[in-house]
């Protein structure tokens, strides 16, 4: 069948076609991904950022292809996750942005299209690097372009995409030599011909699932391809430790934003850095030494409402130590001990995320009113697998059972006393794989005092403390365990325990909120706050805490 209109039900078709191409292989991508920086796995990253785009096409079924190339562009934005993900997406950003204005498209504009989403997202990084997703779909592109001089059939252009697609994929270990010594093809671009074959099979009419053209799964996991390059390069050699993303939303009175600009002073901090943008939004993805410093700059532009840091370097050393099973009949041996391990407690699935995204490597589910044993601290012990073990408590009243395990276990146990959320925060942060555990105990302890604790909770009963009425219901603002103030109303006893704290020495205020507050309660502490004390950076976080509806940090 001869296709020479492209219009945009049928693309909308070949979109959620390409999205259950790559799905139904993500975990063949997964098993190539060997880029020398442990950055996530290459194949989900790229399956969640194609299912955000699919789905909001699939909310979004027009005839006119411009109207479902927004909606693909906006959902993949906003699902984006990695580098190959955020590459996906801008390459549909420029895709979707060349076509926007027309109802349909023929062979011409259609590889005109593919071409203005290589260029948009070579722009978006900022050292492409060749022998990548980028590479691959460059020389797809060509293919089009050349194909569309001679084809008006859009299908014949599609196949000659697919079949470049698959020949630069498979050039991609002479581009870059990691790939070579590992013996396997490009993740991010197996991902996106995965995605292209989709297309194809949708203008066809054919149906696809496992793609006869990748590597199988046994292939994947024998001796020669299970090498991962993590095992040749050490933690130290990574100079850029923390995998950093960040998506602000763009806020009237802040500093104007240039992408330029924005994009150069990011590349001060770090490597791998990527910037995509639309009229509402920046996201950002960076390797960096400073996270912080990185959160810092993009809440000048407006509020934060995605944050994701994870420590690359405790990545590796997982990724090193995790190595292929035995294939003798021998039993395997026992992971290697890393060097550190943190076991931190937190209630709330948000808390927790948040400890795991700054170098927790056990959560513990617990805190006020569910204090866990001595056994459940010893078990996260072990699980760590470390020859060293810090841990953080997080509630005064959880570091007795902490302590007790310190003589239950063979690994040298290192309790910091910390007693709130806030404060085992600091400590993290505090923390240094390079020093030894004695300087970290030391360095960790101290940073306890650098931060202030206030929450928000409620009284269960009627009570009279420190010359305050109380009663049942009421909501309390706690600052370092002593009850300040209350009011029948949340927000209000939020304010007040803000005003108590924050003083002409705050430069830092972190609020994480609880399962109990709306988004309208947000937005009116964020904006009180900000006019409140305009000297002090607000961070923001969903714990998505019990009991506390807010768990206030003030550095």
């Amino acid at each position: 069948m001869s296709i020479t209109n492209l219009e945009g039900k049928r693309f909308a078709e070949m979109v959620l076609m390409g999205a259950n191409q790559l799905s139904v292989n993500a975990k063949l991508v997964d098993a190539l991904n060997v880029f020398p920086v442990p950055d996530g796995d290459t194949g989900t990253n790229m399956n969640l950022s194609m299912t955000s785009g699919a789905k909001e096409v699939e909310t979004h079924i027009n005839e006119h292809i411009g109207k479902v190339g927004q909606a693909l562009s906006k959902g993949l934005l906003m699902g984006a996750r990695g580098n190959s993900g955020v590459i996906l997406s801008q390459l549909f950003r420029g895709f979707s942005k060349k076509i926007e204005s027309k109802a349909s498209i023929n062979s011409v504009e259609f590889a005109e299209a593919f071409s203005a989403g290589v260029e948009t997202a070579y722009k978006a990084v900022m050292k492409p690097v060749e022998g990548t997703i980028l590479t691959v779909a460059k020389d797809a592109a060509k293919a089009a372009v050349a194909s569309a001089e001679v084809n008006t059939d859009i299908v014949a252009v599609m196949e000659d995409i697919v079949k470049e697609a698959n020949a630069s994929l498979q050039r991609t270990p002479d581009l870059l030599p990691v790939l070579k010594e590992v013996g396997v093809v490009d993740s991010g671009g197996q991902g996106l011909v995965f995605v292209y074959e989709g297309f194809l099979a949708q203008l066809k009419g054919e149906k696809v699932s496992l793609s006869a053209t990748a590597p199988s799964m046994d292939q994947l996991v024998s001796a020669e391809h299970h090498m991962n390059v993590a095992d040749h390069i050490s933690s130290e050699d990574i100079t850029f430790g923390f995998c950093t993303e960040i998506m602000v939303r763009f806020k009237d009175g802040m500093e104007p934003y240039n992408e330029d600009a924005f994009r150069n002073h990011l590349s001060e901090l770090g490597d791998s850095l990527l910037v995509i943008s639309d009229d509402e939004v920046v996201k950002v993805h960076v390797h960096t030494e400073q996270p912080g410093e990185v959160l810092n700059y993009g809440q000048k532009f407006g509020t934060l409402i995605k944050i994701k840091v994870d420590n690359m370097r405790e990545q590796h050393s997982s990724l090193v130590s995790n190595d292929a099973p035995s294939v003798s009949s021998t039993p395997a041996p026992s992971k290697k001990k890393e060097e550190y391990g943190i076991v931190t407690v937190a209630m709330g699935s948000g808390v927790a995320d948040l400890f795991r995204s700054i170098g927790a490597k056990a959560v513990i589910e617990g805190g006020q009113t569910m204090n866990p044993s001595t056994e459940d601290i010893v078990k996260a012990i072990k699980e760590v697998n470390a020859k060293n073990v810090i841990i953080l408590p997080n509630n005064k009243n959880i570091i007795m059972a902490a302590q007790q395990s310190v003589d239950l276990v063979d690994e040298n146990v290192i309790v910091i006393p910390s007693k709130t959320v806030p404060q085992g925060m600091a400590s993290l942060l505090a923390f240094n794989p390079s020093l030894s555990p004695e300087d970290n105990e030391s360095a960790m302890t101290e940073s306890l005092s650098t931060v202030k604790t206030g929450q928000i909770t409620f009284a269960v009963r009627d009570t009279n403390i420190d010359g305050l009425e109380i009663e049942n219901g009421d909501f309390m603002g706690i600052a370092e365990g002593k009850i300040l103030n209350t009011s029948k109303d949340k927000l209000e006893a939020t304010k007040e325990l803000l005003d108590e704290m924050i003083d002409d020495d705050s430069e830092i205020l972190t609020i994480i909120y609880g399962e109990d507050v709306n988004e309208s309660e947000v937005n009116e502490l964020v904006e009180y706050c900000e006019e409140k004390f305009e000297d002090v950076e607000v961070e923001l976080h969903d714990g998505k805490q019990p009991l506390y509806s807010f768990i206030l940090a003030v550095e």
